[in-house]
């Protein structure tokens, strides 16, 4: 089974402008991005189109890739004062202290759930990338509690949350990282997130018939957006998400989830 993440991402969205109705009349999401870059240029264009269609407003400071540190983190908190939620743009140039920068993100208003000084289990909302996994997990009617689980990478936007959220849940989850572990990992699982960026890292010999197979990678390569697994995989596997158009329009979904949990939480 192929997910069709954009597919699902429209349910989403047909829950979200319900509890629209439901918020304050003006809402705003603030982002903040820093340099220049296609790929970042086109995940930002996609949230604003969100935005639009759940008549939410919004603000965007750009900054050049010199910024300073200072700069960036002013940028942050200035939107802040004037945004309902926040959102510090990754990756940022080099020799930024992205923990510095990502604390700055007040937690009440942090869409993306980074800011590093709050454990997963206190945070108000979840990593919208866990979030998309789960829900295309559950939209396939893949359990989750007991399985056997591996997350390919351990980085903040994808690995580290989802194998929080994943074991939260329930899963048996196990980490492997291309530093630490062995591909032989995953061969045995049923269930495989992949987050490393690493274009067609996984191959069909990597895993077991029938494994649901969540493809949260993304890279560029020749321009296009590609996945951490070799699409032949999708012949394997019982369940597969594509790049583009898997895990990540469910996951510009929850972000605005998480805007509308937070403004809720707020009341």
């Amino acid at each position: 089974m192929i997910l069709d993440g954009r597919a699902i991402a429209e349910d989403v969205y047909v829950e979200l402008a319900e509890r629209r109705k439901n918020t304050v009349s003006d809402v705003k999401l603030g982002i903040v991005v820093v340099g220049e870059n296609p790929v970042i240029a086109s995940f930002v264009r996609i949230k604003e189109r969100a935005a639009t269609r759940l008549g939410v407003t919004i603000e965007r400071i750009n900054l050049p890739a010199d910024a300073s540190q200072e700069v960036i983190i002013g940028s942050i908190q200035d939107i802040a004062m004037r945004s309902d939620g926040v959102i510090a743009q990754l990756p940022f140039p080099k020799g930024i202290d992205v923990d510095a920068v990502l604390a700055a993100v007040p937690v009440e208003k942090d869409v993306d759930a980074l800011n590093p000084t709050i454990p997963e289990d206190k945070r108000p909302v979840h990593a919208p990338v866990a979030l998309a996994i789960v829900e295309l997990l559950r939209h396939a009617g893949v359990k989750i509690s007991g399985k056997r689980t591996v997350v390919v990478g351990a980085g903040r936007l994808v690995g580290a949350p989802s194998a929080w959220l994943l074991g939260n849940l329930g899963a048996n989850v196990s980490l492997f990282t291309l530093e630490e572990g062995s591909i032989d990992d995953i061969k045995d699982a049923d269930i495989v997130i992949l987050g490393t960026g690493n274009p067609g890292f996984i191959k069909p010999e990597h895993i077991r018939e029938g494994v649901a197979l969540i493809d949260a990678g993304t890279s560029e390569l020749n321009k296009k957006i590609i996945g951490d697994a070799d699409p032949a995989c999708a012949d394997k596997a019982g369940v597969f998400t594509p790049v583009p158009g898997g895990v990540g329009p469910v996951s510009v979904a929850m972000i605005f989830k998480n805007l509308f949990d937070l403004l809720e939480k707020r009341r």
